[in-house]
């Protein structure tokens, strides 16, 4: 119908000097009191020369319609690629296209430049910024009270600076991957010893019975995803106990903590989302558990959360659809 609609507004002119020249026509022939019978033989031929330029008007904007809905997904990076114009108007709009092409490919080419850019200033920065960390741990060496402490703060520094990196390579990080098959407790064990300080500093117990599973998946993302939980539940928990468990191809990080209050529970993954602990607590950056869920649908890991107030919460991580 909306082709139909086309063609009729195309041809709208030439439709109403049809209909003029018939009129025109047929009032002189009135007035002179000629023979009508010519006449209607000339207009029935004519109209049907129009009925017939229509029809096939109708098929050929039919055609270029496909092909213009064809072109259209495409059209962002094949806007060199459009259907070969046939009149002034669509030459003026390919002109058109071509110049917001060139501008928008020219705006993508400037963006993925800067982006680079500002990837390799915070990649430099993060690895000049752990040497000065590197020597004040050392300085921090001693086992006193204070010094665990002040480790404990510094520990927590050094988090927050991977964190800058993990957050500017997370939306650009598909070409980053290297997925093989890996122990499922090896990647554990290996965020578990980032918190080993935590633990022992806020005397909180770990439950872990170690697995047997195999996964495939990016060893890098996967332990970033286990250490942003882990780094939650004992944040969040001042006595008891974080439990890790892996059953039926779920991971499962649960705490003993001060639990996620009902309505925030929808809203945690989302980035900048502190809730009422964070709020209360004035130390929650809204960032942590936003850079887990993206990196959990960077390796197509669904992850969810149950919790509890004043009883806990566990975070899954569903691994059935790995080989383990």
């Amino acid at each position: 119908m909306r082709i139909l609609k086309e063609v009729l507004r195309k041809n709208r002119l030439t439709i109403v000097l049809f209909i003029a020249v018939s009129l025109v026509n047929w009032t002189v022939f009135t007035l002179y009191d000629i023979l009508r019978e010519p006449l209607f033989y000339a207009v029935f031929l004519a109209f049907l020369i129009l009925i017939v330029s229509l029809a096939i008007d109708y098929f050929h904007e039919k055609k270029r319609h496909t092909e213009r809905i064809r072109s259209l997904s495409a059209i962002l990076f094949d806007w060199k690629e459009l259907p070969e114009a046939d009149s002034l108007s669509d030459e003026d709009y390919h002109r058109m296209i071509a110049a917001l092409g060139k501008e928008l490919e020219d705006q993508t080419a400037k963006a993925a430049y800067e982006r680079q850019d500002m990837l390799d200033y915070y990649t430099a920065w993060v690895h000049q910024i752990k040497t000065p960390i590197a020597v004040m741990r050392l300085k921090l060496s001693e086992d006193t009270p204070e010094h665990h402490a002040l480790s404990a703060e510094l520990s927590r520094i050094e988090r927050y600076v991977d964190m800058v990196l993990q957050y500017i390579r997370i939306d650009s990080s598909s070409a980053d991957l290297v997925i093989r098959e890996y122990k499922l407790d090896d990647l554990i064990r290996e965020a578990l010893r980032k918190r080993a300080g935590q633990f022992v500093e806020k005397r909180l117990s770990l439950k872990y019975a170690p697995t047997d599973a195999v996964i495939v998946t990016d060893r890098k993302w996967l332990v970033f995803i286990l250490d942003q939980l882990l780094s939650n539940a004992v944040k969040y928990t001042s006595a008891g106990a974080v439990t890790v468990f892996f059953q039926d191809g779920l991971l499962t990080v649960s705490d003993t903590g001060c639990g996620i209050a009902g309505e925030d529970l929808p809203r945690i993954f989302e980035k900048g989302y502190t809730g009422m602990n964070g709020r209360l607590g004035q130390r929650s950056s809204g960032l942590g558990l936003y850079l887990a869920g993206k990196a959990a649908d960077l390796l197509s890991i669904p992850i969810s959360a149950e919790s509890t107030l004043g009883v806990g919460s566990a975070f899954i991580l569903d691994l059935r659809q790995k080989k383990y």
